[in-house]
């Protein structure tokens, strides 16, 4: 039990429940359960390409390229629509365009040896500039965004399912997914040893290119899921949709536990860790802070929460050295 409460994910639990507290104190309208709820479709693509690129953390790389790649998988899924291609075909294009985004970014990776958050941020620019370029394929120049999608498709981001946001249920499937892929399946293994040690994942015989370029793959084609549901949202596919996720996404993922180091990371962590940041921006919004400082105070929470995390590990790691020297002491009396 006392592990339970020892866990980081404990820690952004309180968060969270601190941050209910304290704005609903402020603002009574923010417990509201319908309003909670709701709100999550404002933050749920976070989620979305925050949870996969834990793994990618994890597995000792860095992707920064996915607030491109939503943007292009939801241009790729315009130009679809655009001509006339069946829905479940659009779908699958976007997502196929996110696949093959992840599966570049692998490749120069190992091919070039250069540091991952180099190749990625020059992948950032690049799938930015060729979604650009191909949304002038209908005419929508520059950040214009492409349009009259089916009402099937639109409605989905207001759909509700068992009384939730549809984007929130996708971001808990997906959660459900990555959590057991992770944590219950030899390739989760595989990520966490390739992150801890290549030498050592190397000398086990383990495929350490293989198991990279499935987290990178993962990461794109969930980019083209947030891209599909942004698109959803606002009616349109635009080059700039994932913008905002950049820095919010990344925070999340090592606000909730990956270590940029690699090795180390948690699935539930990145999720609450989405949730604290989610509800953090709504409360502050509506308490009615200025977005500039909101956006400085979470910033302020990740480099806190960074610190209070360490903290916690050498205060854990100390608490142990002397409860293994008590016990020396008394089984040498």
């Amino acid at each position: 039990m006392k592990r339970i409460f020892l866990r980081w994910e404990m820690a952004l639990f309180a968060m969270l429940v601190a941050e209910f507290a304290i704005f609903g104190v402020l603002n009574p309208r923010f417990l509201n359960l319908s309003n909670l709820l709701y709100s999550t479709s404002d933050f749920a693509q976070i989620g979305i390409v925050a949870l996969p690129l834990t793994i990618v953390i994890i597995a000792g790389g860095i992707d920064v390229s996915f607030a491109s790649t939503i943007g292009l998988c939801a241009i790729v899924f315009g130009i679809a629509n655009f001509f006339g291609w069946p829905l479940p075909v659009c779908i699958v294009a976007a997502l196929g365009a996110g696949a093959l985004a992840g599966l570049f970014n692998a490749s120069m990776i190992h091919l070039s040896r250069i540091q991952p958050l180099v190749v990625t941020l020059g992948s950032l620019y690049l799938f930015s500039g060729a979604a650009t370029v191909l949304s002038g394929v209908v005419g929508a120049g520059g950040y214009e965004g492409i349009g009259n999608f089916p009402d099937s498709f639109t409605g989905f981001a207001y759909l509700e399912v068992a009384s939730l946001p549809a984007p929130f249920v996708v971001l808990l499937v997906e959660a459900v997914i990555l959590f057991v892929i992770l944590h219950y399946s030899r390739f989760g293994r595989a990520v966490f040893l390739c992150g801890l040690s290549e030498h050592a994942a190397r000398y086990s015989g383990l495929p350490i290119r293989t198991v990279q370029t499935i987290t990178y793959v993962m990461t794109g084609i969930f980019a083209g899921v947030a891209g599909l549901v942004l698109s959803a949202y606002f009616g349109s596919a635009r080059v700039d949709l994932g913008t905002a996720t950049l820095l919010p996404a990344i925070t999340a993922a090592v606000l909730g536990g990956a270590s940029i180091y690699g090795g180390q990371g948690s699935i539930i962590g990145t999720l609450l860790a989405t949730l604290v940041i989610g509800y953090l921006q709504q409360g502050l919004q509506m308490s009615g802070v200025p977005s500039q400082i909101s956006s400085a105070l979470s910033g302020a929470l990740l480099v806190v929460a960074v610190a209070l995390r360490h903290g916690s590990a050498v205060l854990t790691s100390f608490v142990a050295a002397r409860i293994m020297a008590t016990n020396r002491k008394r089984a040498a009396s």
